[in-house]
């Protein structure tokens, strides 16, 4: 903002603006008297916090949550008692480093499939403030995944990228295969990793573990996945990243049983089904059952009902 501001009290007799702190700045002065020139305005800077993160454990994996907000800048103000001369640009404020470069995609790259049918149930992991529309993956972008081939058993691979084709299918939603990581599936799944994966939010990482490594998959539990969601100022939730963690000790046993490889895939298809936003059922005949049964290789119509309402989230282009 430029021009002739109101005098103010602690305003220099001729008319000169003031600081906030009642002085006229010297280069106000020099100017006045023909002196060096304005300097440039400084620039505007965006701010951000970060919320508090809840875990994401137990198979369900409860998303996690992380806001962002662009508080507006202290505005700088510049007057004269001349014609002002043209000012310098100002400079482009510096992006955040807390997230990456927003995608600013606003068309959908895929839709649901029509007709699904009725009957059944579903659940979802998480819900908008308004407790009713669940918290979904950015139809408008690729949801890119990762591989950590370590204590993978052979045709595991394999088995994952059928199962992520089918939930593609489900939800509509564009899954693209981004190749291999070495980020450690242990720990924190940082959800802006620029260093390893680029001005981008992080691949979405799948990989095997043992029990020692991830104290989860203790007992029976062969699969845990969950999302992060993050927001920002009061937009809606939207999931960036995730991470699938399968049993490396048990699965591989089962693998290897006849039409072993049908249960596997339906153990992966469960957890992808957390992973975009499903959480579990009552319903022992739908595949988001907590318990894995044999005769339930595939998702049942409450699982495909849910899938299509997580396929049809907002587009969010500012994050």
């Amino acid at each position: 903002m430029t021009g002739v501001e109101p005098q103010r009290p602690g305003d220099d007799v001729l008319g000169l603006p003031s600081s906030p702190s009642g002085r006229t700045p010297q280069w106000v002065l020099d100017e006045a008297a023909g002196g060096p020139p304005l300097p440039p305005p400084l620039p505007r800077r965006r701010g951000s916090r970060a919320g508090r993160w809840s875990a994401a454990l137990v198979v369900a994996a409860v998303a996690a949550g992380l806001a962002f907000t662009d508080p507006p800048a202290w505005p700088w103000s510049t007057g004269t008692t001349t014609a002002a001369p043209d000012l310098p640009v100002v400079a482009a404020p510096a992006p955040p480093t807390d997230r990456p470069t927003p995608a600013g995609a606003t068309t959908p790259l895929g839709r649901p499939p029509a007709g699904i049918p009725g009957g059944g149930v579903h659940a979802f992991t998480a819900t908008q403030a308004d407790g009713v529309t669940p918290v979904a993956y950015d139809p408008c972008r690729e949801i890119r995944y990762v591989f950590r081939p370590d204590a993978a058993p052979p045709g595991g691979e394999a088995l994952v990228h059928d199962a992520v084709a089918r939930v593609a299918e489900a939800t509509g939603l564009t899954f693209v295969f981004d190749g291999y990581s070495d980020e450690p599936l242990t720990g924190e799944h940082a959800p802006f990793q620029p260093e390893r994966y680029g001005d981008r939010w992080a691949p979405v990482l799948i990989g095997w573990q043992v029990e020692a490594e991830n104290p989860a998959l203790a007992g029976d539990v062969v699969g845990e996945a969950g999302s992060t969601a993050v927001f920002l100022d009061d937009g809606p939730r939207v999931y960036v990243t995730g991470t699938v963690s399968l049993d490396a000790g048990q699965l591989p046993a089962i693998l290897a049983e006849p039409d072993g490889a049908a249960s596997v895939r339906a153990v992966v298809l469960h957890e992808l089904g957390h992973l975009v936003g499903l959480s579990h059922v009552d319903d022992d005949r739908e595949l988001m059952y907590p318990e894995a049964r044999r005769s339930f290789t595939a998702f049942a119509a409450g699982d495909l009902a849910g899938l299509a309402v997580l396929g049809d989230g907002p587009c969010v282009p500012e994050l």
